[in-house]
């Protein structure tokens, strides 16, 4: 996922980094109280990078841990602190298994 570094972002611009429809942004928001996106005066949603941070975290639960909405905020309201470390446990996975497969591919065409 790319670094954020805007202070904030459109909707649009957070599906497209997460990889999620709009409309799952806007049914999350009704569903999480944790995510509070600021409006305009027009009332368009601005998202901070934490507001991201939040959501990739409810899509760790829901989309790769396989939890229902109910359980996902359960989850969350009760061991915050507990996700927070398993999100990031299984980002720094992610990362080296990327790092590896970059590893085994340069190994392969140095091979050839």
């Amino acid at each position: 996922m790319e670094e954020l570094t805007k202070k904030f972002y459109k909707i649009g611009d957070v599906a497209q980094i997460l990889g999620l429809p709009e409309s799952t942004l806007r049914y999350w928001e009704t569903q999480f109280t944790l995510i509070k996106p600021r409006r305009n005066a027009k009332n368009i949603r601005f998202y901070t990078p934490a507001d991201i941070e939040t959501i990739k975290k409810i899509h760790f639960l829901v989309k790769e841990r396989g939890l229902k909405l109910d359980a996902a905020q359960e989850q969350i309201r009760i061991n915050r602190e507990g996700v927070d470390k398993r999100y990031e446990v299984v980002q720094t996975l992610k990362g080296i298994r990327t790092h590896l497969q970059e590893l085994i591919a340069a190994l392969d065409a140095r091979k050839q």
